[in-house]
């Protein structure tokens, strides 16, 4: 039993070509009125237009290594930051009120009378990104596409659109930039004056500790160095003119003593008075030009040294040369004018002048010990002032480098905000002059020739498909509600006994007449019925 009915679900194909040629009408009629149902109401339908145009984004006319731009945003974010801005409600109305768009007498716009005007232009708008050709994942440029119920009105409306865009995109750039230069320069201002604090605070101490400088630590020393060669020389000056001043103290010491010896022991000892005075002299000069031999063999002859050396040698033989001269005339004039003037007397008369000049002298070599010894207390004091300095530059270093970090902080940050604000005003010049990036309408809005929806032919295709599954569906149905036996197989399983014999059908000659005439007229239906379908078919598909 259950062979039988396998046999009888499973059926070859044949027997469902048989099944489709006896309810041939019931398909063929449910697809001619499904296909001309849906067909007919998508012309009912109104038709909408697309108009489409490509905007390109544009780079900037000046390389960016000299003119780097203040905008760097992806083209992504650009068109979703303006599509906003362009696709507000206000922005919007104005357009649907410009070209009263969505009225509710045109055709079958009353089936969504109830939706909001602005929200079905949003739905007409469609943006979409279009790759770089050769890098992926990077967008150049951009479609914007603008359905209407009119060929025309979708070009002007997509011509509108994408002029906001570039105008928007413009001045989104110019505003952008503009507030980006403006930034920088309120930031450049608290910069410079931050650093003109930091300034004075470094001039400040700089003036307050001038000479204690961690730059003038080189001329410091130099200075000390120059001081100690003028205090040393100094020194030897005045050893020198203390020397000389003992030597004149001695010289006028004997001057003194011979004076008050009697006149035997003038005509005697001073007969000659150059006697011992003679001979010191004498020795001092060769111990002075030995000490200048000595002095001329380390300096220069312009050397202080061995100036005021040579001045004391001169001074020297000068001072031999009138007390030898002195000391002659003396003895003419005394021999041969008054042999009988007491010796208390003549010598007094006699070494009067040598003992002045000496005095005189004395008086200044005294002179010049003191100016030595003052040079000397003021040199050791600058020597003092100057060491001092040197011993407290690191301590003022220390302290320089703690008052000038914060201000070489404050002009590196006044540096880079000034280089950043004057980039910041060449790229909004460049905007300005709409030399920057900019949107560029690359193909203008077209003007559709065919109309975007419906489409007629996919409508047309889809009927075709809808009545070929109603009428297969019918077919099925009725050929499962019919029972009949057609074969000799459809008696098993009913009449348990096998079959002998089986009379074909036997037609007359009007019945045959009649058949045939019946097949012509199905066959010039039908094919009426497929060339209406056809030609429906092109005709959509021209039509769009």
């Amino acid at each position: 039993m259950a062979k039988e009915l396998d046999d009888q679900v499973f059926l070859s194909w044949q027997e469902y070509w048989a099944i489709a040629v006896r309810r041939r009408w019931w398909i063929l009629l449910s697809v001619f009125l499904a296909w001309g149902t849906v067909w007919g109401l998508s012309w009912l339908m109104p038709s909408t237009y697309q108009s489409e145009a490509m905007i390109l984004l544009e780079q900037q006319k000046v390389p960016d290594q000299f003119v780097a731009p203040n905008v760097s945003d992806s083209l992504q974010d650009r068109v979703q930051s303006i599509s906003q801005q362009i696709l507000s409600r206000t922005r919007l109305q104005a357009t649907i009120d410009r070209f009263h768009l969505y009225s509710r007498n045109n055709s079958l716009n009353f089936l969504h009378k109830s939706r909001d005007p602005v929200e079905l232009m949003r739905d007409d708008i469609t943006i979409e990104l279009v790759r770089a050709p050769g890098h992926p994942g990077e967008f150049t440029a951009f479609k914007m596409r603008y359905a209407a119920e009119s060929p025309k009105v979708a070009q002007q409306v997509n011509n509108e659109l994408t002029s906001l865009f570039v105008r928007e995109n413009v001045e989104a750039q110019q505003q952008l930039s503009e507030d980006t230069t403006s930034f920088l320069k309120s930031q450049l201002a608290d910069a410079r004056t931050k650093m003109e604090e930091q300034e004075a605070k470094v001039a400040a101490f700089k003036a307050k500790h001038l000479g204690e400088l961690p730059t003038q630590i080189e001329s410091n020393v130099q200075i000390l160095a120059g001081i100690q060669g003028q205090l040393q020389s100094t020194e030897r000056a005045l050893d020198a003119a203390r020397q000389q001043k003992l030597y004149m103290e001695s010289l006028l010491q004997q001057y003194q003593s011979r004076a008050s010896q009697g006149g035997s022991e003038i005509g005697g000892v001073l007969g000659d008075p150059t006697g011992t005075t003679s001979d010191a002299l004498d020795k001092e000069i060769l111990t002075l030009h030995l000490r200048l031999q000595d002095l001329q063999t380390r300096y220069t002859e312009s050397h202080p040294d061995v100036v005021a050396l040579k001045v004391k040698i001169a001074e020297a033989e000068k001072l031999k040369t009138s007390g030898g001269d002195e000391a002659v005339g003396n003895s003419k004039n005394g021999n041969a004018a008054n042999p009988a003037v007491p010796a208390n007397e003549k010598p007094q008369r006699n070494s009067s002048p040598s003992m002045m000049q000496l005095q005189s002298q004395l008086k200044a070599n005294q002179l010049e010990i003191e100016n030595y010894q003052k040079q000397e207390r003021d040199l050791e004091s600058q020597a003092s002032s100057y060491r001092s300095r040197l011993n407290m530059t690191p301590e003022t270093e220390q302290e320089l480098t703690d008052i000038s970090r914060g201000y070489e902080e404050s002009k590196s940050n006044y540096t880079s905000l000034l280089q950043k604000q004057m980039q910041s005003q060449l790229a909004t010049n460049l905007e300005q002059r709409q030399k920057g990036e900019q949107f560029r309408i690359l193909d203008p809005p077209s003007l559709p020739n065919k109309p975007s929806a419906p489409n007629h032919f996919k409508a047309s295709l889809a009927g075709m498909a809808l009545g070929i599954a109603v009428g297969l569906g019918i077919a099925a149905l009725i050929e499962f509600t019919d029972v009949r036996v057609r074969k000799e197989k459809d008696l098993v399983g009913i009449v348990p006994v096998r079959v002998l014999v089986g009379i074909p059908h036997l037609s007359t000659p009007s019945e045959t007449r009649s058949r045939v005439l019946r097949w012509r007229t199905e066959l010039g239906a039908a094919t009426a019925i497929v060339i209406l379908i056809v030609l429906g078919n092109l005709y959509a598909f021209v039509k769009g």
